[in-house]
């Protein structure tokens, strides 16, 4: 039995489906209570303010909160305590986008990190991906065979390049932006460009075809 075996891909670019940023809110104070309370006071004012742009973000998660003493030079006397609470934002419509990060921003004692841009984990541009990895493979068996004279009969084998069983799927950020910091001072000089995505996928396959005419 005569069999040939190939290597499928598919690399596409295509427009991101969200965007995530992270609002970091900080409070500092001589006194443990006033810090707290300033971190809630504060951390309430965001989330009413996302709550404006329910519409246009598709999730938001609160993690990262930090409280903790500071220390002089010289031994352990607490000199003051500072907090701090992340908030991390996926938004859906980019139109708002650059609106909420900079009016985030505004807030005070506030740091916005981001965008950073994604395709969802569910998107079917994975799937089509993954389609046109096969797609290759069968097209580039077909070439083979055609070149030996010969055609071909059947998939033998179909897997991840590598492992087996399952196909390799991989999403990179096309282009070179990098997330920033935004504060209050440098709110006016962010340029929210969206990066396309870079899909690839990839496959091994091994057919068998007809006796070569050689």
């Amino acid at each position: 039995m005569t069999t040939v075996a190939v290597r499928g891909e598919s690399v596409r670019e295509v427009e991101p489906e969200q965007a995530q940023f992270t609002v970091v809110t900080t409070a500092r104070d001589k006194d443990r209570q006033a810090t707290l309370a300033r971190l809630r006071d504060r951390a309430d004012a965001l989330r009413q303010f996302l709550d404006r742009y329910g519409e246009a973000i598709e999730r938001r998660e609160t993690g990262g909160l930090h409280v903790f003493p500071e220390s002089g030079r010289r031994g352990e006397r607490v000199t003051a305590y500072q907090g701090s609470v992340s908030t991390t934002v996926i938004v859906k419509d980019f139109a708002a986008l650059g609106e909420m990060m900079l009016a985030a921003a505004g807030q005070d004692q506030t740091q916005v990190h981001g965008p950073t841009w994604s395709l969802r984990p569910d998107s079917p541009v994975h799937r089509e991906s993954r389609a046109a990895a096969v797609a290759d493979a069968i097209a580039r068996a077909r070439e083979y065979a055609a070149a030996l004279g010969a055609e071909v009969l059947e998939l033998i084998e179909l897997a991840d390049p590598g492992l087996g069983g399952r196909v390799e799927v991989a999403t990179y950020q096309a282009g070179y932006g990098r997330p920033g910091i935004m504060s209050k001072s440098s709110a006016a000089d962010l340029e929210l460009d969206p990066q396309r995505q870079r899909v690839y996928a990839a496959v091994e396959a091994r057919f068998t075809i007809t006796s070569p005419t050689l």
